[in-house]
């Protein structure tokens, strides 16, 4: 796992050497073990490296028999064994046992097809000096991020924003239709950057670039979806379990001690019971973060899982008072903005885990891919109550629910029925959006400063989100919804945080439930046995349900929620008020202050739990607090 970076020029006159090393350097965070370069007149690649496969002899960029093809490599390639067995039949000559040279020769044998051979988590750079080519690349599903910047005097890319903006033909300019974005998906969907400018590599994507020359980006796969009825549940059921099985056996692989996150899930218990039946003594450990108040706390099941798989088991509690030692840092961070609250803990359990192990797998992948969240739920109710109640009763309905006293307690009736209600009125993809989070358009106008209001009046981001689903989705209900979540919460909220805090502690996280093959094979298993009835991830729990205690396979789904409304109300109200004062909000000029001075007044007597938009909000300050410091918008 690493940070890489670098750029391509059409005659820029800088220190290109002196600026890739900057650059670098401000991922060190990701990979503190090693740093290199290379460097020529057109082209310079830099990374800093975090040591996982082959510790002595793996330094990046790393070249070709002939050093005129070099590459750097984010992530994990887990078949690059069976990849060099093949490329050294063909007569390739390696000279290390890294992951990274599987790519440089595999380019030359298949050109820029390569990327569809390979089974992990990456985002890689590759330059090829004779054809004056750059070669970036994504995972499929967006476990390793990857910006880029195409300038009039350079092309510039690299794993974080703050790596691009140590060069200095890199602009920094808030993006005000990413920032309408960021309040409506709570995150800055690929392919775009909360910076104009500034944009993503779509997971699955390869972008070819030659000085001078438009840059030329194209998807190599898709998330599929061919359901077989043809094959029978039990059927389905051992082959699941089988392709688990495979799945974590391969993300195992590590000359570093390996660990596990359990939350006290299914998906996360599941990795663990596997892992700890292929793993040598000494025992394999697990780790888990827990919060103060019982709702929210899963640490007794984690220790569940701990008991049944025989792990060596590390907790800690993520309070109040952590989090506010970690606020006026998690501009920085986070890199982008990000509403996640989950993010914190994240980044507190990734430290602890690194003072044990290098490596940790986590259960990711498994509520988007098998139907876990309450969202796959709530699709076919609200078909119904769209179809059988006329708008007058669904507007009365609504008035109730949003009258309901408001609760802290984690997945509290009263929240999820105004999610549910406040989506309603909505389509399908914008319904479920709102589910998961982020405001309606006409909240968001109430919300954001006149100027801004006035900036973006004409820019719809759900026209994007629908656009998007639209026409890469199947039409199959379920199906949309799989897509729905992998895509937009999987790919650009969750990958994203767990990436961002793991990182920053210099700890490399690894997604069993995202092998490729083990994704294929979902796509195959028909939405019935994935949803059943008010059965939540049913062909799952069947299959690991005699790995781990059925307390833990029956018990309801839960998440990594975090007691934010309660914090805001009391031991982190003083930060709110301060980083959300009026006088405060008016001197940035991003929103209106009258409606965010409402929000706090409202969620602090309890009339409202207003926790996600007043953390949003709170969030983007901290980030322009890091990044644009001395920029406002009045």
């Amino acid at each position: 796992m690493c940070g890489i970076t670098g750029f391509v020029t059409t005659g820029w006159g800088g220190d290109s050497r002196a600026v890739v090393l900057r650059m670098a350097a401000a991922l060190r965070h990701r990979g503190p073990d090693d740093q290199g370069d290379y460097v020529d007149a057109q082209a310079a690649l830099g990374m800093s490296r975090l040591s996982i496969i082959d510790l002595s002899a793996g330094a990046q960029p790393i070249a070709n028999e002939d050093g005129t093809v070099h590459a750097v490599l984010n992530g994990e390639i887990y078949n690059f064994r069976e990849l060099r067995a093949r490329l050294q039949a063909r007569g390739h000559r390696f000279q290390t046992q890294s992951d990274t040279e599987v790519i440089v020769h595999a380019y030359e044998e298949e050109g820029e097809d390569f990327v569809s051979d390979l089974d992990g988590m990456f985002a890689l750079a590759l330059w090829d000096r004779p054809q004056r080519k750059l070669v970036l690349a994504r995972d499929r599903m967006g476990e390793k991020p990857l910006y880029y910047y195409d300038g009039p005097g350079a092309f510039v890319f690299g794993s974080e924003l703050r790596a691009l903006l140590e060069h200095p033909d890199v602009p920094r300019e808030l993006d005000l239709q990413s920032l309408s974005r960021y309040l409506v998906v709570e995150a800055v969907p690929a392919p775009h950057s909360i910076l104009a400018g500034i944009a993503k590599v779509p997971p699955a994507h390869t972008l070819v670039v030659s000085p001078g020359a438009k840059p030329q980006l194209a998807r190599y796969w898709t998330l599929p979806f061919a359901p077989d009825r043809s094959i029978g549940e039990v059927e389905w059921i051992e082959r699941l379990r089988h392709q688990l099985e495979a799945s974590v056996r391969s993300r195992l692989c590590s000359d570093v001690p390996i660990g596990v996150f359990v939350s006290g899930g299914i998906d996360s218990g599941a990795v663990a019971a596997l892992a700890a039946r292929q793993t040598d003594a000494p025992p394999l450990q697990t780790f888990a973060v827990g919060f103060e108040p019982p709702s929210y706390d899963e640490r007794r099941f984690a220790r569940l899982v701990s008991a049944r798989c025989g792990t060596e088991h590390h907790e800690i509690v993520f309070t109040a008072a952590d989090a506010r030692s970690l606020i006026e840092r998690v501009g920085g961070l986070l890199d982008e903005p990000l509403v996640d609250g989950s993010f914190l803990p994240k980044y507190a359990l990734a430290r602890a885990a690194r003072g044990s192990v290098k490596v940790a797998l986590s259960g990711d992948g498994g509520d988007e891919l098998f139907c876990g969240y309450p969202t796959f739920l709530a699709d076919s109710p609200a078909r119904w109550l769209r179809a059988a109640l006329p708008r007058p009763v669904r507007r009365v309905a609504g008035w109730l629910v949003d009258r309901m006293p408001a609760s802290s307690t984690y997945g509290s009736i009263d929240f999820l029925l105004r999610q549910f209600m406040r989506s309603l009125p909505y389509p399908p993809e914008v319904r479920t959006q709102l589910q998961l989070g982020g405001l309606t358009a006409s909240e968001q106008l109430c919300v954001l400063a006149p100027g801004i209001r006035q900036a973006v009046k004409s820019f719809d981001p759900y026209a994007e989100l629908t656009n998007a689903i639209e026409h890469s989705a199947p039409r199959d209900p379920i199906e949309r919804l799989i897509y729905h979540h992998a895509r937009f919460y999987l790919g650009d909220q969750t990958l994203v945080a767990m990436d961002r805090a793991s990182m920053a502690a210099g700890l490399e996280v690894r997604a069993p439930f995202l092998d490729p093959a083990l994704i294929e094979l979902a796509g195959r298993i028909p939405g019935r046995l994935k949803l059943r009835g008010w059965t939540t991830k049913y062909i799952l729990k069947r299959a690991v349900a005699g790995t781990l205690p059925m307390a833990i396979v029956q018990r309801r789904k839960q998440g990594l929620g975090v007691p934010i409304a309660a914090w805001l109300r009391g031991p982190l109200r003083d930060v709110m008020e301060t980083r959300l004062a009026p006088a405060r909000v008016r001197h940035r000029g991003l929103f209106d202050a009258a409606t965010v001075a409402r929000l706090v007044a409202e969620h602090l007597d309890g009339r409202r739990n207003h926790r996600k938009i007043l953390w949003a909000l709170m969030m983007l300050d901290a980030w322009c607090d890091h990044y644009l410091p001395r920029q406002c918008w009045t």
